[in-house]
């Protein structure tokens, strides 16, 4: 079996798990939801430059206080994307016959963008643009139009035929790549892909600003067609994501508790460099906390339990 294989197959009996949790209080689910709130909205913003800290971005979203030294920019941007995330929950949780349009997509980016740069909020580019740092030249502003109607399309061909997590990794970088407003791409296109995620039942799954270079360097594999590394970045975001749900609504008795690696080396022969290696590579149940991997004692004994069925099949 695959890395990805094993992935999916791990987020598969993590989805069952949390779908045996629910329904979720109205209280834990309200916390779950501004706590994913502040993360996504602080990490997507600060890929993208923004200087509001994880605690500032909570107080001007949450506490709607101004953070002394910051520019009215970040302030907007904080807030406008917290505008955008509640917007996609209720457009999903209210809507029986949910439909992905490109109406969607300019409604999203204009709540992004909306009182940063009106001109260009929830409309195409009419300008051609770069990419700084990357070899990658997004389509002619032209060319938008027909794009996007051919990513609309490619969507509702593909959504339901392909793993859901593979088809949000690929309408992520689709999207992307075509680049189709003149600045939000990026927050939009993190939005979208949560969209399919949140649909299916997962959690949002937050890339998170720590792992932005890792990030860049997926998309850009994917550019030339690689699409592998990409979707077990994803996963790994989907996985973290599952974990905190289920480390909030799971009882005590049957609480996996995460553990570093230093610690988890207790329980097998690995050294702690290799179960970082594991844990980059997807082949070790493990979540990123800041910069550091956190893992399970159950999830390192399913792994050894697996390598042994692997050596005698």
């Amino acid at each position: 079996m695959s890395t990805q294989e094993s992935l999916k197959k791990i987020l598969e009996e993590k989805l069952k798990k949390l779908n045996k949790l629910r329904p979720i209080s109205k209280t834990l689910l309200l916390q779950l939801k501004e706590r994913f709130e502040v993360e996504m909205t602080y990490n997507s913003n600060a890929i993208e430059g923004n200087t509001l800290t994880l605690k500032e971005t909570y107080w001007v979203i949450q506490q709607g206080i101004t953070v002394k030294g910051k520019s009215l920019k970040d302030h907007l941007e904080a807030k406008n994307h917290k505008e955008a995330l509640d917007f996609l929950y209720e457009t999903i949780e209210h809507s029986k016959n949910f439909t992905f349009s490109e109406h969607l997509i300019k409604e999203l980016h204009s709540l992004i963008i909306q009182n940063i740069d009106k001109n260009i909020a929830g409309q195409y580019r009419d300008v051609d643009v770069f990419i700084a740092g990357t070899e990658h030249v997004p389509p002619k502003a032209l060319e938008i139009p027909f794009k996007m109607k051919e990513l609309a399309n490619w969507a509702k061909k593909n959504y339901k035929k392909i793993d859901i997590v593979e088809f949000a990794t690929i309408f992520h970088h689709k999207f992307v790549h075509i680049h189709p407003f003149q600045d939000g791409n990026g927050r939009t296109g993190r939005l979208l892909m949560n969209i399919f995620l949140i649909q299916y039942g997962f959690p949002i799954a937050i890339i998170q600003k720590n792992d932005r270079q890792k990030y860049y360097r997926v998309l850009e594999m994917a550019d030339n067609g690689n699409y592998k590394p990409l979707v077990l970045f994803i996963s790994q975001a989907v996985l973290r994501s599952l974990n905190i749900y289920l480390d909030v609504l799971t009882p005590s008795k049957d609480k996996e508790n995460f553990i570093n690696l230093a610690t988890a080396t207790k329980y097998c022969s690995y050294s702690q460099a290799y179960l970082g290696k594991l844990a980059k590579e997807g082949k070790l149940e493990a979540i990123k906390i800041q910069r550091n991997w956190m893992t399970t004692k159950e999830a390192v004994e399913r792994y050894i339990k697996a390598q042994k069925n692997n050596t005698h099949s």
